[in-house]
């Protein structure tokens, strides 16, 4: 290989841009899930509106969702769940921020990898800890999990007449489809 080749090759790797590009992915299109079992009735609804940043140079993920945009399967279950439980307009937003060391970016096979990180909800951030499986696509990645989430952690309070009807831990599920992050 020439010399002048081999530092054109050396610039364009090094160069902050290129990394920036080569190592951070991105998903507009998360889609997160919520089951609620209880003897009473089932709740289940799904938020396909979830943004999330993977960079793996630093082996970091962000995702940000807006709680308004869960779909139920009921208007009337749909709005006890933002007025009155995760109470949306007061937090619109939940949050989570984890780092996962011991992830290969360069593996092909699937890894299944514990992310650490904080959950904010309903203006409480809690420590958790979320068994994720990461497939390397052919322009990215993709990581699904689940993981159960215990209402009274958030402070979520469910008034004793319909405490029937909440389960108290709820299981989460997740997949995020990540692509290159072009700005």
């Amino acid at each position: 290989m020439n010399r002048s080749l081999l530092i054109a090759l050396l610039f364009i790797t090094l160069h902050p841009g290129y990394s920036q590009k080569r190592d951070q992915y991105i998903t507009r299109q998360g889609k997160v899930s919520f089951f609620s079992y209880t003897t009473v009735e089932n709740i289940e609804a799904n938020n396909n509106q979830v943004l999330s940043i993977l960079d793996i140079a630093n082996k970091e993920i962000a995702v940000s969702m807006l709680m308004r945009a869960f779909v139920f399967k009921k208007t009337l279950m749909r709005e006890h769940f933002n007025e009155s439980y995760v109470e949306s307009d007061r937090y619109p937003k939940a949050t989570f921020q984890g780092v996962f060391p011991d992830f290969d970016p360069l593996q092909t096979t699937s890894q299944t990898r514990i992310i650490k990180g904080k959950l904010s909800l309903h203006g409480v951030s809690k420590d958790v800890e979320i068994k994720t499986s990461i497939n390397k696509t052919d322009n990215g990645f993709i990581l699904t999990g689940e993981f159960k989430a215990a209402v009274k952690d958030y402070e979520i309070k469910i008034p004793p007449v319909l405490a029937g009807n909440i389960a108290e831990v709820i299981s989460v599920t997740f997949r995020f489809e990540y692509e290159p992050y072009e700005k």
